[in-house]
Parts: C-alpha cells; structure tokens; sequence
C-alpha cells in the first residue's frame, strides 16, 4: 500500500494548527466522496459532462473499477475529506504496454501545496512498478495548470489521441515514456 503523509502548518492567532494530508490508496468508503469530488471540480472548470469523465459509471465504484493487477487509484484525505485523486489503469482499446493516467482531480483546497507533483510520483511509480513502458494521459486545453504539470514531468504532447477512452472532448493528448 502506498502512502505519503504531510503535515500543513498554518498560524492563528498565537497557536499552530496541524492538518495531515494523506495520499493513499482507495477504500470502499471513499467511493462516494471520490465521486463527489471530480464531479465537483469537473463542474467548476466548466467540463462538458458528455465526452469527459463526469459520465463515466466508474466513477461511483472506483474501488472496484481499480480493484485489478495493474490497476490503483489513489486519493488525497485530509481528516474525514477526499480533496483529490489520480489513478492509473492499462490504456483502454490499445495494444501496447501502455497505461492512462486517469481522473487527476484536486479540489481548490488541495491545489498549491505541492500535491499534484507528488501524487504523479506516486502514480508514475506505480506505473514503472506494474512494468509498463509508457503512460499517455488526455486533458482539455484550458487546464493549464494540469498542462504544465505533466510537461514538468517529462510528458510530451501527440497530434492524435491513443487507444478509445471515450473522452472525445478532452482534445490534448499526452504520452511520457517510463
């Protein structure tokens, strides 16, 4: 099981709060909030429900959906909350040993932090662990800041999307070799 703990320090008013952050891999209880969430952020940056993640049937039963060899979602707990996630999954319709990273979603409190990079280490890692040699993602163009991310982590740009994800609106596609 993979696991990463942070601790958030903020300051008040003579006193230190502390807020532990996890990144681990998904229960059964997280299901709903999972859902929720990606839902929630998915409609804050103003995705088209049809064509995107939003109608995907996995996303309320990402426990089981990732319940696989080669399969793991990860989310992003903070006290009772799930603020985020990411998994990865082989590459739906594509023959290749290639794998997606999917549903990378963090809520506006769990942006900022550091977290996206640390939950692609996470999933990367979980990607060259499970023996796959390459890792495609797809996005939309006006996610900048997932954009610049996954070109920080060596993800380079395609001129056609691979295999058949069925997220015809995400129109930038991405591939990083392992």
């Amino acid at each position: 099981m993979f696991l990463y703990v942070f601790l958030i320090l903020s300051k008040k008013v003579n006193s230190v709060r502390k807020d532990t952050i996890v990144i681990r891999e998904i229960e059964a209880k997280d299901n709903p909030k999972i859902a929720k969430a990606i839902r929630d952020v998915l409609i804050e940056m103003g995705v088209p429900k049809v064509g995107t993640a939003y109608e995907d049937e996995a996303l309320d039963c990402m426990t089981e959906t990732y319940n696989e060899p080669k399969k793991a979602y990860f989310v992003v707990e903070r006290g009772d909350d799930i603020i985020g996630g990411a998994g990865i999954s082989p590459l739906d319709n594509y023959e290749g040993n290639v794998c997606e990273l999917q549903k990378m979603y963090f809520m506006p409190e769990a942006r900022g932090k550091g977290l996206g990079s640390e939950m692609m280490n996470t999933c990367l890692n979980f990607a060259k662990q499970s023996g796959f040699d390459y890792c495609y993602l797809e996005t939309l163009p006006y996610m900048e800041d997932a954009r610049k991310l996954y070109r920080k982590v060596g993800f380079k740009s395609l001129e056609k999307p691979m295999g058949n994800t069925g997220h015809y609106s995400c129109t930038v596609w991405m591939l990083k070799n392992l």
